[in-house]
């Protein structure tokens, strides 16, 4: 008598999944969210006709949205089980909160480069605002000032918001004087701006007398604003870095001032630097100090120390609400202005992702 041994056949790996296999395939939640759209779309259109107003595409998109939220439960719940239903459940709706806080972010960019391009010419990067009435004339000195006023404001706060964040996490911990900074850098945090400019005209002021105007003056009103967010974020970055590496470098004799140059530093140098890009583009597009503090002029000034100097965010907020005739070319200064102070920060955010990339420590060597 022969035995005949039998092997189950393995189940065959190309098999489409459908709806009842325990699992959707990829396409039933696509479809799901375009057939609750389509679904959608001739009420909206019929109520808007009936009523004589335009079709709410907003409304259109929500009430769909809302549709596909219950089906996809629901179908999920029937299909896959409670827990993967839930997780759908979920998905949709952090994506669609994710979609909603890009609707405003778009909608800003879309309308300052639709309204900017009129005026992103070569004369616009080229001159000035001096003698120049109605049409014509330029943001160089605006441009050349807010340069010049972050870059002052950097050089300042920098060293100084980074000193204090190796300080308190260094050297600080459980000390009483810490514990201070820490407080004060908090109620720093929450300064309104027009303070900061108040402090800083309030600081000259007693040295040169009121009304004085010049660009230090700016650079100091959002090196008060700059330095908390450098501590906050510095600090973070520092307290990421694995004490393993401070007690590696201990243990072969290195001090700890040069444990903290050589190893803890260049460890949290991605993280720093963004930190430090994300207090500039705060403080870049600042208006109300820099109204106060350094004013605005119609030339270039190439000096911090002496005279006023113009920014960007100031001439936008003095070509639009100080409009001459005609007034369309005052507008159009104004977004212009506004398109590349925007440009600036992403400049300096790519500067910062670069640099982030290049400098932070290798792995998988």
């Amino acid at each position: 008598m022969t035995i005949t041994e039998t092997r189950p056949q393995a189940p065959a790996l190309d098999k489409p999944r459908g709806l009842t296999s325990g699992r959707l395939a990829a396409w039933v939640p696509w479809g799901l969210l375009g057939a609750s759209l389509l679904l959608t779309l001739p009420v909206f259109a019929i109520f808007a006709m009936a009523e004589g107003a335009e079709f709410s595409v907003a409304g259109w998109i929500i009430v769909g949205t809302l549709i596909y939220l219950v089906l996809i439960t629901v179908i999920s719940s029937i299909v896959e089980g409670t827990r993967r239903a839930v997780d759908r459940m979920v998905l949709g709706v952090v994506t669609s909160a994710f979609a909603i806080a890009m609707v405003p972010l778009i909608s800003v960019a879309w309308t300052v480069v639709s309204y900017g391009i009129a005026r992103f010419d070569a004369m616009f990067f080229t001159y000035s605002m001096r003698s120049v009435v109605g049409e014509g004339g330029g943001a160089v000195h605006a441009i050349v000032g807010t340069v010049l006023i972050t870059l002052a404001a950097a050089v300042i706060s920098i060293p100084i918001g980074l000193f204090t964040a190796i300080y308190l996490i260094e050297y600080g911990e459980g000390k009483r004087i810490a514990r201070g900074i820490t407080f004060l850098v908090d109620v720093m945090t929450g300064i309104p701006s027009i303070v900061a400019g108040l402090f800083a005209y309030a600081l000259f002021a007693l040295f040169f007398g009121p009304g004085i105007r010049m660009g230090i003056m700016g650079a100091v009103a959002l090196a008060v604003l700059m330095i908390p967010v450098v501590v906050r974020s510095s600090e973070e970055m520092l307290r990421l870095v694995p004490n393993e590496l401070r007690e590696a470098s201990y243990a072969l004799g290195v001090p700890k001032w040069l444990t903290i140059a050589k190893v803890v530093l260049p460890t949290a140098i991605a993280g720093i630097t963004t930190g430090i890009m994300l207090s500039i583009s705060r403080v870049i597009g600042e208006t109300a100090p820099l109204l106060i503090t350094a004013g605005f002029t119609a030339s270039v000034n190439y000096d911090l120390f002496n005279g006023r100097m113009q920014t960007l965010p100031v001439f936008t907020y003095t070509q639009y609400m100080n409009q001459g005739t005609p007034a369309q070319a005052y507008v159009d200064r104004a977004w212009a202005a506004a398109l590349t102070l925007i440009i600036i920060v992403m400049v300096l955010n790519l500067v910062a992702r670069l640099v982030a990339k290049i400098f932070s420590p290798k792995t998988g060597r």
